[in-house]
């Protein structure tokens, strides 16, 4: 099993920044894959980035440019920057992974809320 702590969500401005953190703890040997997602009032979830464990990532069209994945190996977190966040980034942020061989997400946190205000 592995467990996924988020943090770092708050209210901010059209503009501001925020950090997410996503602790990861439990049997990570076998994770291939740990991603951002967020769901918005009234609408589905969506993935937001991804980061594999050859350290490739992807993006969301609507984040490039604005948002980082990256990897504290020794900490075992992953974060995400996001930076120029307009309000259209409110939503309740979600950090997921995969097992390698697997082809959906085996474990969720519990989100952490992201408001950011007009």
């Amino acid at each position: 099993q592995v467990q996924l702590v988020e943090s770092g969500g708050g209210l901010v401005q059209t503009g501001g920044s925020l950090r997410l953190s996503c602790a990861m703890s439990g049997r990570l040997f076998n994770v291939y894959v740990v991603a951002w997602y967020r769901q918005a009032p009234g609408k589905q979830r969506e993935l937001v980035a991804l980061r594999r464990r050859d350290e490739s990532t992807n993006y969301a069209d609507s984040v490039k440019g604005r948002f980082t994945i990256s990897r504290d190996a020794a900490k075992e977190t992953v974060y995400l920057q996001m930076n120029s966040l307009i309000p259209e980034d409110t939503g309740v942020y979600y950090c997921a992974a995969m097992d390698s061989g697997s082809g959906s997400y085996n474990y969720w946190g519990q989100g952490t809320q992201v408001t950011v205000s007009s």
